[in-house]
């Protein structure tokens, strides 16, 4: 896929912005169709401890950062988003007063695992419950909406959390990422890691399977034991099922950001094509560098300075913004749910 970008780019050529990344497909005019956008509240301590840095454990805090970073981006582009809130994080009195900005400008709050350990799969129901009830509870120091979403720490999940979204009346998820490059993230990371044997079987099934890449790229219901809960699964590209979330396009945009925005075009040109709503991923490292957060320079993307990487970004929210309808992810689930019919079992 990325060798038919770089063709592309190279027939592109030098003309004008508009011009430049024009896609050679005849798209009917319409309204907007749906489209959410989720940021997944990753905190620095978070990405120091699945580094294996010992710093991660007086938990290490950016929110007083890049909060604002990314709220007067949405603010600017008009866009309210669902924000994956850790809920370590709102357990600590430190982390209220960014966490309430983003509660105060309008912006929907989602489960995020208590501890973000990328392993629920590994978790007994019992572990399971403690999670969510210590993640609910440390949610509504900041906010007194009804939480509704959950997504899984590094798109974990198993039977038993869907049959728990259920029964504690989450309306959607949005753990699953349909791709097929997961193994090989996570062959990657554990090779340059220095994580010991028992805590590189903790992560053995980090970013999915080879069986995950199979799954729906459209929304579905998770059918359990007890309910069923909507899937808003984290858009890859139809077909080739590569992923376009911003991590992944601020990591080429450090080769090109030409070629980064190329590729953003033609990943939302074929999600119209084929009807596919996007479920667009953002991340905090998607709104800064590496000159801000230099502890971080091992995650793909953090060559940018965070003037540079913000600019980016907010360049690609807006082309986003423009050629769909963008809403929280429960509203999404809301406005889509009684259409949805297809439905599977985990």
């Amino acid at each position: 896929m990325l060798a038919i970008v770089i063709m592309l780019g190279l027939l592109v050529g030098e003309s004008p912005a508009d011009e430049r990344f024009h896609f050679p497909v005849a798209i009917p005019p319409m309204s907007p169709p749906i489209a959410d956008l989720s940021l997944d509240l990753d905190n620095l301590w978070a990405y120091l401890r699945t580094h294996g840095d010992a710093q991660w454990e007086t938990f290490p805090s950016y929110l007083p950062t890049v909060v604002p970073h990314f709220l007067e981006i949405f603010d600017r582009l008009n866009l309210r988003a669902t924000v994956f809130v850790v809920g370590q994080d709102a357990a600590l009195e430190k982390n209220h007063g960014p966490l309430r900005q983003i509660v105060d400008a309008g912006h929907e709050i989602g489960n995020h695992s208590f501890n973000h350990e990328p392993w629920l799969q590994r978790y007994s129901r019992e572990q399971l419950v403690d999670e969510f009830e210590q993640t609910e509870a440390a949610l509504a120091k900041i906010t007194d909406q009804a939480i509704v979403g959950f997504r899984g720490p590094g798109f974990s999940l198993s039977a038993d959390v869907l049959q728990l979204l259920c029964q504690r009346g989450y309306q959607f998820d949005g753990s699953t990422f349909p791709t097929f490059l997961g193994p090989m993230a996570r062959a990657y990371y554990l090779m340059t890691s220095t994580f010991s044997s028992a805590e590189k079987e903790d992560r053995s099934e980090m970013f999915g399977s080879l069986r995950d890449g199979l799954r729906p790229l459209k929304p579905y219901w998770w059918t359990t034991p007890s309910g069923r809960v909507l899937e808003l699964p984290v858009s890859t590209i139809p077909i080739v099922r590569a992923p376009f979330h911003f991590s992944y396009l601020c990591f080429l945009a450090q080769v090109s950001p030409r070629l980064a925005e190329l590729y953003f075009r033609i990943a939302l040109a074929i999600c119209r094509l084929t009807r596919t709503s996007p479920s667009l991923l953002l991340h905090p490292l998607d709104f800064l560098g590496g000159d801000e957060v230099p502890q971080l320079s091992f995650f793909p993307g953090m060559k940018l300075t965070g003037d540079v990487k913000r600019a980016f970004s907010e360049r690609m929210l807006a082309i986003y913004a423009k050629q769909f309808e963008v809403l929280p992810m429960g509203e999404h689930a809301v406005r889509i749910g009684t259409k949805v019919t297809n439905s599977r079992t985990f």
